[in-house]
C-alpha cells in the first residue's frame, strides 16, 4: 500500500507540472479560447498522453534497465527491445495527439500532422525521456535513502545484540559460589539462609528482567550492587572489610542496567578472590547534577594472567560505555597492593541505539 501510494503521489506531481506546461502552450496556441476552455481541455489531454509517459519509465525502469544489468539476455537483443518498445510508445504518442486530442479535444484538424512526422516524433521522444529521467532520479533517490535505512537498521541490530551480550556477562562462577554458599548455611539451620535466598533472587530476576530494558532508576541499581555485595561477602566473613557510601542528590536518576556490577565483579573476581590474607573493598557513589560519580578500590594479590584477565572485563564495561554514553570518563589506577576503578558519568548523555 506504501509503495502504491508512493507511485500515486509521484503521477500526480508529475502531472501537475506536465498539466501546467500544456495549458501555458494551449493558451499560446489558442489565444481567442477562454481560460476555462483551455484548461478543461488542456487537462483532458495531459490524462490522454500521460498513457505513453507513464508505460515507457515502468518498462525501462522494471524490466529494460533490470534485464540490462542480470544479463538475463545478450546486451544487443536487449538494446533492440528497448529501441522496439520506445518506438511503440511514440507510435502510441502520436497517434493519441493525431486521432483523438486533436479532432476531438481540442477540434483542431488543421494543426494534424503525418504520425511521423520529425519534428512531433522529436517532441515525443523529449517527452518520454524526460518522464522516465524524472522516475528513474526519483527512484534512484529513494533506493539510496532505503539502502542508508537498512544499513542504519542492520548497525542498530549489531550494537544492540553487542550490548546484550556485554550486559550478559556476569561470571557464572557467582551463582555457583553463592549456592554452595545457601547450600553450608542450610546445613547448619542458619537464620540468614532465608535473607541470602531473598538477594538472590532479588538478583537474578534483576538479571532476567530488568537488564533487558534501556534505563532503571539508579536506586535499583544500587540495590543490585548492595545484594550482590552481601551474597559475596558471606564466604569471606571476618577477613573482608567492606565500605559502601552513598551521596545522591536525587534518586530519580536512571541509568542502563549492569552498569555498575561488573565492577563490583571484577573487584571479587580478580582481587579479593585471589588474595590470602585480610581484604577490602571500598565502593563510593554520588550524584549531583545528574553526574555519576563511581569509584571502587580493592586489595589484591594477583599474577600476570589474572592482570590479563582483569583488563579483558575492563575493556568490555568501557566498550559498554562507548555505546550508551557520549560523556563518560573511566580512570584506572593500579600498584602491587590494589586496584581502583574511577569513573565519571554525565547521566543525561545516554545515547539510545
Amino acid at each position: 500500500m506504501k509503495r502504491f501510494l508512493l507511485h500515486l503521489v509521484f503521477w500526480l506531481c508529475y502531472f501537475a507540472q506536465f498539466a501546467y506546461m500544456s495549458v501555458l502552450w494551449d493558451r499560446s496556441t489558442f489565444p481567442d479560447w477562454p481560460w476555462a476552455m483551455v484548461l478543461e481541455r488542456s487537462l483532458i489531454a495531459s490524462v490522454l498522453f500521460m498513457i505513453p509517459q507513464m508505460l515507457f519509465p515502468y518498462y525501462m525502469i522494471y524490466a529494460g534497465i533490470e534485464n540490462i544489468l542480470k544479463k538475463k539476455r545478450t546486451l544487443t537483443i536487449n538494446i533492440i527491445e528497448i529501441i522496439f518498445v520506445l518506438f511503440i510508445c511514440v507510435v502510441i504518442d502520436r497517434l493519441l495527439s493525431a486521432k483523438i486530442a486533436l479532432p476531438y479535444i481540442y477540434h483542431a484538424p488543421k494543426y494534424i500532422t503525418p504520425i511521423f512526422d520529425i519534428k512531433r516524433i522529436f517532441m515525443s521522444l523529449m517527452y518520454l525521456g524526460f518522464a522516465f529521467g524524472t522516475m528513474y532520479a526519483v527512484k534512484s533517490v529513494r533506493d539510496q535513502l532505503s539502502a542508508k535505512e537498512r544499513e542504519k537498521n542492520l548497525i542498530k541490530e549489531k550494537l544492540e545484540t553487542e550490548l546484550k551480550f556485554l550486559k550478559n556477562q556476569t561470571n557464572p562462577h557467582f551463582l555457583l559460589n553463592t549456592l554452595n554458599n545457601i547450600y553450608a548455611l542450610a546445613r547448619k539451620k542458619s537464620d540468614r539462609t532465608a535473607e541470602v535466598v531473598m538477594r538472590l533472587s532479588e538478583l537474578l530476576r534483576f538479571m532476567l528482567y530488568e537488564s533487558n530494558t534501556k534505563l532503571i532508576k539508579l536506586a535499583a541499581e544500587i540495590k543490585i550492587l548492595e545484594d550482590y555485595l552481601e551474597l559475596e561477602t558471606i564466604r569471606y566473613n571476618q577477613r573482608l572489610a567492606v565500605s559502601f557510601e552513598k551521596n545522591i542528590d536525587d534518586d530519580k536518576n536512571s541509568i542502563t542496567p549492569f552498569l555498575l556490577i561488573p565492577f563490583l565483579e571484577n573487584a571479587f573476581k580478580h582481587g579479593i578472590s585471589e588474595t590470602r590474607f585480610e581484604s577490602f573493598i571500598n565502593i563510593v557513589i554520588s550524584v549531583y547534577d545528574h553526574v555519576l560519580h563511581f569509584e571502587i578500590e580493592n586489595s589484591k594479590d594477583i599474577n600476570e594472567h589474572e592482570k590479563n584477565t582483569a583488563n579483558i572485563g575492563l575493556i568490555n564495561v568501557k566498550r559498554q560505555l562507548e555505546l550508551t554514553y557520549s560523556d563518560y570518563k573511566l580512570n584506572v589506577y593500579e600498584n602491587t597492593s590494589s586496584f581502583k576503578v574511577n569513573l565519571r558519568v554525565n547521566l543525561n548523555s545516554y545515547v539510545e541505539i
